[in-house]
């Protein structure tokens, strides 16, 4: 028995409210049938209820009963296509009984099955259609072959057996015709609706796999075999600091410089774990940000390398942690072995040079001997200075803290830097600063100490002369941002990786403690210190302190030292740092 299945829908409610539509509209079809034959029928505009055609009345009390008892089955039964099928089976009965009544061969109902015939294909798949056709063939022929051959009773005129035939022949052919023209229109309302479903599908398996991408904490960016990106995560963006619009398009090593992506590399077999590399990147603003990252074959439908699946977290302040954890080892090994290391040794080198003192005194003033000595005292000052930076660092003192003007700090520290031997003539100094006052909470002293530090250390990176900038502005929240940038040599990346270690390369010819003491004063007031150098291309350091809630930006055209001269600046500035040591 070949199914007469009608078309799959989406859901059942969706299912449910086609059927309806099909019970409402037979009823509705059968009213205006009824209507318009009484108006055929009685041919006047006066209707009265004999001249109601009594068989399409007839058939409308059915289909009155009929609605009633699909309206029951479609609210309690499940099997909503059977009761499509069977509908449409008594709809194709009540034509071939309405057909036999009205005149059977001669019958002007005879178009209801061509009626059928189409309206089924929106219900039927294309095949099924094709067989409501059949069905509609044989319930006409039937009805021709029981009333030629006086099987039932004929209610038309009789007709010849030429005659029969021929209208049989006809029929038969127009319904098949309406059969094929109504399976492609079933075909094409199926592929409407399956093109609907896959649409839908698609746009909902679209959203769920952009939810997913985006609710990823790590970065992730697909790629091309190329590099070129064409997927780029929220996370992304919050770790490199640049938007999907931004960078849509681009080339990954562009981003990441020192990524590795290869088909070659071992890592991207499938059968393999994924290694693990780590790399660094620049974000828009000029930070370095530390990465780590993992790289997979991203595979077409036919299983071939079509890109790249790149993952990767930001590992700055878990690496900023370590390195921390690392100093703070240091600083504790350093610490026990300060205080003994400060009596062994200045002891013994303060007695030397009261010796040393004493013995100058006897001799001639040109004599050899005093020269010696007075290298010695020299080189004891030198010593006793490197301990005194040694133990500053191993413990460092309390700071006094208050509140603040940095603009104050950076002028006081040019001031003192421009008249430092250090600085000749082939040095630019220029300091950017805003006009309004930028407080902190912070120990002057500390912070000047800093400034000058790293101020003095890029004049030294600079000796054949170059530009010196320091700027202060409000950085980003409640930071303020103090960045010096000088036109030096610059530094290689191991070194910048390693330039606030105590005792690291120095390349002033220090003792590599003043950096780390910078690192340790801006550490203690809650700060952040970011370096970017390059060799031969300068390098820039980036200073990032808490601004106190009276950071208001109201301009301020007088200071309190307003009217005083370089010199006498200096000699202020000196006179507070000699208090400081003394």
């Amino acid at each position: 028995m070949v199914s007469l299945n009608e078309n799959p829908f989406p859901a059942n409610t969706s299912l449910n409210q086609r059927v309806l539509m099909l019970i409402i509209g037979r009823l509705v079809a059968i009213f205006l049938l009824l209507v318009s034959s009484w108006i055929w029928y009685s041919g006047s505009a006066e209707f009265t209820l004999q001249s109601i055609p009594q068989n399409t009345l007839f058939i409308f009390i059915i289909s009155v009963g009929l609605t009633v008892v699909y309206f029951f089955l479609l609210r309690i039964s499940s099997l909503i296509r059977w009761q499509i099928r069977f509908q449409f089976l008594l709809d194709a009965l009540l034509i071939t009984w309405l057909v036999w009544r009205t005149g059977d061969l001669t019958s002007p109902y005879i178009t209801l099955y061509i009626v059928l015939i189409s309206v089924s294909s929106l219900f039927l798949r294309p095949r099924s259609t094709i067989m409501m056709a059949f069905v509609c063939i044989g319930l006409f022929c039937g009805l021709a072959l029981l009333t030629g051959f006086t099987v039932i009773d004929s209610f038309g005129t009789p007709q010849t057996r030429a005659k029969i035939v021929q209208i049989l022949s006809f029929h038969a052919v127009a319904f098949f015709v309406v059969g094929l023209l109504a399976s492609r229109l079933a075909d094409r309302q199926r592929s409407g609706e399956e093109l609907r479903e896959a649409t839908k599908s698609l746009a909902s398996l679209r959203a769920l796999h952009e939810r997913i991408i985006e609710s990823i904490r790590s970065g992730l960016v697909t790629t091309d075999l190329d590099g070129t990106i064409f997927t780029f995560n929220t996370a992304a963006s919050e770790i490199t600091g640049y938007t999907p619009d931004q960078v849509k398009g681009s080339s990954i090593f562009d981003l990441m410089p020192g990524i590795r992506i290869s088909l070659a590399d071992a890592s991207l077999e499938s059968s393999e774990v994924q290694a693990r590399y780590e790399s660094d990147l620049t974000t828009p603003d000029g930070f370095v940000v530390r990465i780590g990252y993992s790289v997979a074959r991203l595979f077409s439908e036919d299983n071939e390398s079509s890109g790249f699946i790149l993952t990767f977290q930001d590992l700055t302040d878990i690496r900023s942690m370590e390195e921390s954890v690392r100093r703070k080892d240091r600083l504790a090994a350093v610490g026990r072995v300060g205080a003994g290391l400060a009596h062994e040794i200045r002891n013994p080198l303060g007695a030397m040079r009261g010796a040393i003192q004493v013995l100058e005194s006897s001799m001639p003033p040109n004599s050899i001997q005093t020269d010696l000595m007075g290298i010695i005292l020299r080189e004891s000052d030198r010593l006793n200075s490197i301990i005194t930076n040694f133990l500053s660092y191993a413990k460092p003192k309390v700071g006094n803290y208050s509140e603040i003007d940095l603009r104050e700090a950076v002028r006081d520290t040019v001031t003192l830097l421009r008249h430092s031997p250090d600085v000749k003539e082939g040095h630019e100094i220029t300091e950017n600063l805003p006009n309004w006052p930028i407080f902190v909470s912070a120990d002057q002293t500390q912070i000047q100490q800093v400034f000058w530090n790293l101020t003095r250390n890029a004049i030294q990176a600079m000796p054949e002369g170059g530009d010196l900038t320091i700027s202060l502005d409000h950085g980003i929240g409640d930071r303020a941002r103090v960045t010096i940038t000088d036109t030096g040599k610059g530094m290689p990346p191991e070194q910048v990786e390693q330039l606030f270690e105590p005792f690291s390369r120095s390349t002033t010819g220090g003792t590599g403690l003043g950096l780390s003491i910078v690192y340790q004063i801006i550490r203690d007031h809650n700060g952040t210190i970011n370096v970017r150098s390059a060799e031969e291309e300068g390098t820039t350091i980036t200073i990032e302190l808490r601004r106190e809630p009276t950071s208001v930006r109201t301009p301020v055209s007088n200071r309190s030292d307003a009217g005083q001269s370089p010199i006498e600046s200096f000699l202020r500035v000196a006179k507070r740092e000699n208090e400081d040591k003394s």
